[in-house]
């Protein structure tokens, strides 16, 4: 194995988080369809578009993309589509 040193260290955190911003930005670019109810993510993951869980909302979730109040935002989770930000499902997490 490779012995991580500072430098390849600082390389592999810097490709990283190009990666990571990146990826978001594509995400966000990507995301247009909104999520259907039938899809089978969706269901397994039990997607509503109106959260039943009090406090639980896409809005508030960790997985959450795109602008701050806009009704129907990207998800992590659903790649290439976009979710209700009232909506729920079991993947949700605390914004952190």
């Amino acid at each position: 194995m490779k012995k991580l040193d500072r430098r390849n260290f600082l390389k592999l955190s810097g490709s990283t988080v190009i990666g990571m911003t990146l990826g978001g930005v594509a995400l966000r670019a990507n995301a247009q369809e909104k999520l259907a109810l039938d899809d089978p993510t969706a269901i397994a993951l039990k997607y509503v578009h109106v959260s039943e869980v009090e406090g639980q909302y896409c809005d508030n979730c960790m997985y959450i993309q795109g602008e701050d109040g806009a009704e129907w935002r990207p998800c992590g989770i659903f790649p290439g589509k976009v979710v209700a930000a009232k909506g729920h499902c079991t993947a949700w997490m605390k914004k952190g």
